[in-house]
């Protein structure tokens, strides 16, 4: 048998059906809060990314991040490849560089990959670090840009220098493979194919990755078949 409501609880219920809408706006008001805030931390972070960096005597610029493709900025992502971590895998086809990490993920880099970047793959080792290289451009470099001439003997390290803050020197069976990880001013190439250069890496990110990889490090170049140097010339 089913008992009917006394005056008491009628009006018990009813005052809690009126709250429930409130109730549920607060929430509402109280997620959307959460998710604003959240958001302006992830935006800060965004900007903090590639914001100035005062390195040595040089002050690297900030970079505007919306200026660059989302999927080339330095993330964490599921790693791809499955190389012991430690290991660097440069995705060539692709335009990324990957730092092989614990538990499956790896931290993602936007390359951008210069005319030298397509001459070799394979597995190697990282032999050299330098902060601020010196770059000494190939004589037949000179020979196609008579300017370069001037660096011959090595340009110094600097906000212009084409190895940018950082370099990797890539080694194979200890012999110098010419192959190189580098910093690059020039951000907006990003992603793609450039006409000079081997895998260049924002300086915000190469000295990220300066500090994460050490000598002896373990790296695979992935190639990509479908570029030739002929179409880069």
């Amino acid at each position: 048998m089913i008992k009917p409501f006394n005056r008491r609880q009628f009006l018990m219920l009813g005052a809690s059906a009126a709250a429930a809408p409130l109730l549920a706006a607060c929430g509402t008001a109280g997620t959307a809060q959460l998710r604003a805030a959240s958001f302006r931390e992830q935006a800060r972070a965004d900007l903090m990314r590639y914001a100035a960096i005062e390195d040595g005597e040089f002050t690297i610029p900030a970079i505007p991040g919306n200026r660059i493709d989302r999927q080339f900025w330095r993330q964490v992502v599921d790693d791809p490849f499955g190389e012991l971590p430690g290991t660097l895998v440069v995705d060539t086809p692709n335009r990324f560089l990957y730092l092989t990490l614990q538990d499956k993920q790896a931290l993602r880099v936007g390359i951008g990959v210069g005319k030298q970047g397509f001459t070799w793959s394979g597995r190697a080792t990282i032999q050299m670090k330098r902060r601020w290289p010196t770059w000494t451009p190939p004589r037949e470099m000179i020979e196609r840009v008579p300017e370069l001439e001037k660096w011959a003997k090595g340009q110094p390290p600097g906000l212009e220098n084409p190895l940018g803050a950082r370099a990797l020197y890539i080694y194979q069976g200890g012999r110098d493979t010419l192959y190189r990880v580098h910093g690059s001013p020039e951000w907006w190439t990003i992603g793609t194919a450039a006409s000079s250069g081997c895998i260049r890496l924002t300086n915000h990110d190469i000295v990220d990755l300066f500090e994460r990889v050490p000598n002896g490090s373990p790296i695979l170049v992935i190639p990509d078949n479908r570029f030739s140097l002929d179409t880069l010339a």
